[in-house]
């Protein structure tokens, strides 16, 4: 759930997550993630500094006041605005892929400033997942995320959608943006996209470890996704999602600025 962030003058701070509301002056008990993380892996102590965010587009400069066997308090000394969003924002729909490749992707993602994440299965899924299996799987997939957020100092952290079969996440979809449908046979390549005219930015389809069928490309079509290519080979799933944002995010958004 953290990871070191590096201040506005490079000294390496201590990030954590926390899902609480986060003042200046208060004092809060540590969410069992956040102190296992601060006080046994990075054996922090009392008066040690740290750093809070909850996702509201701050973070909050603390000091550890407590620290024990199980658990520890934190007092809330600042806080501090962040700026690091990009002008750019990207949906990614992703068909589920097993284990660590899921995890690859969103974390990838949310590093190259993706703003929201859209698991779904489709026909050639190879991944089911009972009611059960899904919400344990997506508490998963939203501490990867928030991590990842820790990580690379953002203060927003995507959301992260329930899995779901694609005709509904289709049905789901907010309307504005321009719809990408990742496929190596498509007529035409992400060069030839333009800067989206809408607000909504991209969303951006990646199939299933065995790809979209021919349904799945007709349901997307119909939904207004165009085809794209990456280029001359196939990726995998777990490649082709985040190099897609990491080529739009180059275009059109901010990275390598």
């Amino acid at each position: 759930m953290s990871t070191p962030a590096t201040g506005k003058r490079g000294r390496r701070r201590d990030r954590v997550h926390v899902e609480a509301p986060l003042e200046p002056g208060a004092r809060i008990v540590l969410p069992d993630p956040a102190a296992q993380h601060l006080l046994r892996v990075l054996r922090l102590r009392e008066g040690d500094d740290c750093v809070l965010f909850n996702g509201d587009g701050n973070d909050y400069p603390s000091r550890i006041v407590a620290a024990g066997k199980r658990g520890g308090e934190v007092e809330i000394v600042g806080r501090e605005a962040v700026d690091n969003e990009s002008p750019l924002p990207i949906t990614l729909v992703q068909g589920i892929a097993r284990g660590e490749k899921m995890d690859l992707i969103l974390q990838k993602a949310t590093e190259l400033g993706a703003v929201a994440f859209v698991p779904v299965s489709s026909q050639r899924s190879e991944v089911k997942l009972d009611p059960a299996r899904a919400a344990k799987r997506l508490e998963h997939w939203r501490s990867v995320v928030a991590s990842a957020c820790a990580q690379s100092g953002r203060a927003r952290v995507p959301a992260v959608q329930p899995p779901q079969p694609l005709g509904e996440a289709l049905d789901g979809l907010v309307a504005g943006g321009t719809g990408l449908l990742l496929d190596p046979f498509a007529p035409i390549g992400l060069d030839d996209i333009s800067m989206p005219r809408a607000a909504g930015g991209f969303t951006v389809a990646v199939g299933p470890e065995g790809g979209w069928s021919d349904a799945d490309r007709s349901a997307l079509q119909a939904a207004g996704f165009t085809g794209v290519r990456m280029g001359p080979r196939v990726l995998r799933t777990e490649t082709a999602g985040f190099a897609a944002v990491a080529i739009l995010q180059a275009r059109f958004g901010d990275l390598g600025r």
